[in-house]
């Protein structure tokens, strides 16, 4: 880990990342609540991406850039692209199919998180901040304890 301080932008990115793993969990739960709910698998696979986010948030103050990369690209730009094809699919259709609204609130709430997030983990602090973590290594004594 890092002795670097976290800055601002990386530390609310963290809040952000949480808030959208809790929307994608409080959208399941809404659709279970359907009446077509998901079945046992897709239900695992909901749970192992959000423990998987959720791992990589929590290591994000670590400084670890390849986190940040990671989360960007698969969770950031591939999460939206597959939040949004759902959305699309009503608008072809003409219409929000019923029992949807609290659904369609929670992916507009989940879709803002994701975009917030990635904003925030590139902004200029963070920037330096996970350049700066790549250059302190055990070898330069850097959180070795005195």
């Amino acid at each position: 880990m890092s002795n670097l301080a976290v800055p601002r932008p990386v530390r609310a990115a963290v809040v952000v990342w949480l808030v959208a793993v809790g929307a994608g969990v409080a959208e399941t739960l809404v659709h279970l609540a359907l009446p077509d709910p998901p079945g046992p698998a897709a239900l695992l696979k909901r749970a192992v991406v959000s423990a998987g986010v959720v791992i990589l948030v929590l290591a994000l103050p670590e400084g670890r850039n390849i986190v940040r990369w990671t989360l960007a690209v698969l969770f950031g730009l591939l999460g939206i692209a597959v939040l949004v094809v759902e959305p699309i699919t009503w608008l072809a259709a003409g219409e929000l199919p019923a029992g949807q609204l609290a659904v369609a609130v929670l992916r507009a709430l989940h879709l803002a998180a994701l975009v917030v997030a990635l904003v925030l983990m590139f902004r200029p602090a963070a920037n330096a901040f996970f350049r700066s973590a790549r250059r302190v290594t055990p070898a330069s004594g850097a959180g070795v304890a005195s």
